[in-house]
């Protein structure tokens, strides 16, 4: 089975991680910028953080046999603190990166006028710089907030087969399914959906622009939960070719947009089963 998580946050995550996903058939990833958990204070914490996303991450990715991709955005959250804003600044510098493949993540929190500028603003830079959007839908009044993210994708121009809304469910699936945007879930051990669930929404929605990721972070989250909604799909009778298109096929096609993703020599560089990257030892920690 070979895994390409859509939505990671590997800078929460560990070398052993890493390590686990390789095993598990996890071959490429896609880090979107996010909230690390408390406030950044200037857009220098964010030019940081970004040179981080397409620097250090993609080689501590690729001694464990990962293809690593980012995106960059001011994520919803932060859009409503005026010290991060001139963020939006930044951005077209790294929107010009090999390693960036789509703006991310954007959308709403709280649903706020300073949201709404954020996002609009930044689904503009998608289309200046011919990527996909990652869209966060808000964790609170789910439905309203997803609804209201499609009216703003529908005027900022963007083609919706080039924009995914993440973090969906059963109540707001419906909502996007018709609307020719890429539909985004998050499994998680607890909250937002888990495998057996999204398997039910397989059987009643299909596959075709369906994205499955573990969206795993500094929270409670668990990087392998991609492989277990395979595992489930098997069990529930999909063919091994629906999981290879919903955890392959399907994340190569959104992000390929980008004309940016590097899958290459991944069959020849890595070795799941025993952990090893172009026949050689793995490097370990920093040495």
């Amino acid at each position: 089975m070979r895994i390409f998580d859509p939505h990671i946050h590997m800078t929460s995550r560990t070398t052993d991680d890493y390590e686990r996903m390789a095993a598990a058939g996890v071959r490429a990833v896609v880090e979107p910028a996010f909230w690390l958990g408390q406030p950044r204070t200037s857009p220098a914490s964010f030019a940081d953080y970004f040179d981080s996303l397409i620097g250090w991450e993609p080689f501590r990715a690729g001694q464990f046999g990962v293809r690593h991709h980012a995106t960059v955005a001011l994520n919803p959250k932060e859009a409503n603190d005026p010290r991060c804003r001139p963020v939006l600044d930044l951005l077209p510098r790294y929107l010009e990166k090999d390693a960036v493949v789509a703006v991310g993540e954007i959308g709403y929190d709280s649903m706020t006028p300073q949201e709404d500028e954020a996002f609009a603003a930044q689904l503009a830079l998608a289309v200046a710089h011919d990527l996909p959007a990652l869209v966060h839908t808000p964790h609170r009044d789910k439905a309203r907030g997803v609804e209201r993210s499609l009216a703003v994708v529908a005027e900022s121009g963007i083609g919706p087969g080039r924009v995914v809304l993440d973090h969906l469910n059963e109540v707001t699936v419906g909502l996007v399914r018709d609307t020719g945007c890429w539909l985004g879930f998050s499994i998680y051990p607890d909250t937002k959906m888990s495998p057996p669930r999204m398997v039910e929404l397989l059987r009643a929605y299909g596959t075709e622009r369906m994205l499955v990721n573990s969206a795993a972070d500094w929270g409670r989250s668990d990087p392998l939960l991609t492989r277990a909604t395979g595992e489930a799909m098997l069990l529930a009778g999909f063919t091994a070719d629906d999981v290879d298109r919903v955890l392959w096929r399907n994340p190569v096609e959104f992000y390929g947009q980008s004309g940016r993703l590097d899958l290459t020599d991944l069959d020849a560089a890595v070795d799941a089963g025993t952990g090893t990257w172009a026949g050689n030892s793995i490097l370990r920690g920093g040495s």
